[in-house]
């Protein structure tokens, strides 16, 4: 019944992005004009991220089944699942990847966290940012495994992987770090979690750092906490793109919101 329920919620709040997102021909902001059409609208180039895309296509081949910690639901709860169902469902699209590693090289992000690495293809499309160091946190011991697994074959040596907790890992980490200058929320998918890494991770932004929080539609309580987040006092813009949310701290931009086109 919950299941159905989330289902129905997803396509009304489609059915009310649709008709509210727009394209570059809308956008009134300089800024926001720029991001859509460097960032979000190019398509990806053929090839670019070949190595990376033949480790995709492997996990949405592989029927081996993982007991996984599911943190989506009220309560923690563990679940089995097929890794290919995990890769199907839950990763991001090659678009949606490749404009992540666009948003870190256009940003110079240098200091990236990633909350919920899932099997680790945006933190391989992310450490592809020449000269970032990507420090990536996973709850569901299962998960970890295979992400080290896919770390180990793309080779990459600027990934930390951190397992544990986030309640407990990423305040240890946030302690020895001075800033960060992109962070992704893609981790438990409830309000009071993600406002909670919301506001921890707050005190190590600065003017150019950005935030993409993932799954903003995915039930009241994330439509709940993205509304929240974009108007934070320290938000002084966003973007809506429906799959994720985009947020930017820097003050110049005085105080802009778009729902724009994928």
């Amino acid at each position: 019944m919950r299941s159905v329920a989330r289902y129905l919620f997803r396509i009304k709040s489609y059915l009310s992005y649709w008709l509210d997102a727009v394209d570059e021909h809308s956008l009134h902001s300089p800024f926001l004009f720029d991001f859509y059409t460097t960032l979000l609208k190019p398509p990806v180039k053929s090839g670019q991220f070949k190595h990376i895309e033949k480790l995709r296509l492997q996990l949405l081949h592989d029927d081996r089944i993982i007991s996984v910690i599911d943190l989506g639901a009220n309560e923690k709860q563990k679940v089995l699942r097929k890794i290919s169902f995990i890769a199907r469902t839950s990763l991001s699209t090659p678009r949606f990847s490749s404009f992540y590693f666009r948003i870190a090289n256009y940003f110079r992000a240098n200091t990236i966290v990633e909350l919920g690495t899932s099997f680790g293809i945006n933190t391989l499309y992310l450490a592809e940012k020449k000269d970032s160091t990507i420090t990536t946190f996973e709850g569901s011991p299962a998960i970890v495994g295979i992400a080290e697994l896919t770390f180990e074959f793309a080779a990459k040596k600027n990934v930390e992987m951190i397992s544990g907790s986030i309640d407990v890992t990423l305040p240890s980490f946030l302690q020895r770090v001075r800033k960060v200058d992109l962070a992704f929320i893609d981790a438990n998918h409830r309000y009071e979690p993600t406002m909670k890494y919301f506001e921890w991770l707050l005190k190590k932004f600065h003017d150019k750092s950005v935030l993409i929080v993932d799954d903003i539609h995915y039930s009241p309580e994330m439509e709940k906490a993205w509304k929240m987040i974009k108007n934070h006092r320290l938000v002084y813009a966003s973007a809506d793109l429906f799959r994720c949310g985009i947020v930017f701290f820097d003050p110049s931009l005085n105080k802009q919101h778009a729902i724009l086109q994928v």
